[in-house]
């Protein structure tokens, strides 16, 4: 019988707790940092194709990815930035698609290059406008107003080409599929352009009061009105900056194919979101980073090259892309509502 005083023996740990624990404390910290998970999951995705192909980590198919990426990031990046807002842009590939026509459907008819370029820049960067204004000015839900416009944009952009392709005949217009090769890797210019835009956008909504506000703005609107944004004027600035971007992602499209076809990019909106998802950002807005973003569209096009290396079937290559979609969203919502139990 123990006597008095003396101290009662410690419980036994229960077996595996500390393990356990460790591994909660890894996903609490991978949830509070949302380049975290992304990161890790490129990582075991290039580890496993590395293993599984024989062909994935060849410099061509690394420089394919690559290329792959470019394009589907740049619409990306605009797409991130109004989600953050807790917007969504379903027409961004659209705007891309019809940038690609007027450039080089001006080009063919014999018209300067450099005036083509600014059209297409221009006429993007006003399509973002006007969505922005819809959106902005008259409150209309961002869903229903992209998606309206995602059959507008597509049906001018057969209209104008009437139906028909136009090859890219300037060498400006081109430009940024060419490159250097670095250690037998082709990485062209737009590969360069892609990440200095993404740089630019990541000092630009960590370090300025334009990109504050667009997480304040995501975050509580109602909140961010009585601190004293302009809760409209930023949200319209989103849009336009991102119908820019779209332009952008046109002129880069130009130097990957060689036809600008009314038909191309039809999947590219939704392929931007699930980069955006992947990445981190949250689809509520107020929470998420352009770095993941990048990430999360390198894991896209990582995905859809590997299982293709591997022979697996495409419709399985969306199957796999649109589960991990939906495990992203899940995540977000976990966090959102204060991460997991202790």
């Amino acid at each position: 019988m123990r006597s008095p005083g003396t101290p009662s023996p410690a419980a036994e740990p229960e077996p595996g707790a500390p393990l356990r624990e460790a591994l909660r404390e890894a996903l609490r910290y991978a949830l509070r940092t949302p380049t975290v998970g992304p990161l890790a999951a490129l990582a075991v995705a290039v580890l496993v194709f590395w293993i599984t192909t024989d062909t994935f980590m060849t410099p061509e198919n690394l420089s394919l990815v690559l290329q792959q990426t470019i394009v589907i990031g740049t619409l990306a990046l605009g797409q991130s930035l109004i989600i953050l807002t807790a917007g969504i842009d379903l027409a961004n590939g659209a705007i891309a698609v019809l940038g690609t026509i007027v450039m080089a459907k001006l080009v063919f008819e014999g018209g300067s290059p450099a005036a083509a370029l600014l059209l297409g820049l221009l006429v993007a960067t006003l399509l973002g406008l006007v969505n922005g204004a819809l959106v902005a000015r008259l409150g209309l839900p961002p869903f229903i107003v992209t998606l309206g416009a995602l059959s507008v944009i597509y049906a001018t952009s057969r209209l104008y080409s009437d139906s028909r392709s136009y090859p890219v005949t300037s060498d400006l217009l081109a430009f940024w599929g060419e490159g250097v090769h670095v250690g037998g890797v082709l990485v062209t210019w737009g590969t360069f352009l892609l990440l200095g835009l993404y740089a630019l956008f990541w000092y630009v909504l960590t370090k300025t009061g334009w990109g504050r506000h667009l997480y304040a703005v995501g975050n509580a609107p109602e909140s961010a009105r009585l601190t004293g944004i302009n809760v409209p004027r930023t949200i319209l600035s989103v849009y336009v900056v991102a119908g820019l971007l779209y332009g952008i992602a046109a002129w880069q499209a130009l130097g990957r194919i060689p036809n600008a076809d009314p038909n191309a990019y039809q999947t590219a909106n939704l392929e931007s979101i699930t980069a955006v998802v992947i990445g981190g950002t949250s689809l509520f807005g107020g929470r998420g980073s352009v770095v993941g973003t990048l990430i999360g569209a390198l894991i896209v096009n990582v995905l859809r090259s590997g299982l293709t290396q591997a022979g697996i079937d495409s419709l399985y290559q969306d199957v796999a892309t649109g589960t991990l979609v939906v495990v992203a969203v899940g995540m977000d919502k976990v966090l959102r509502r204060g991460g997991l139990p202790r």
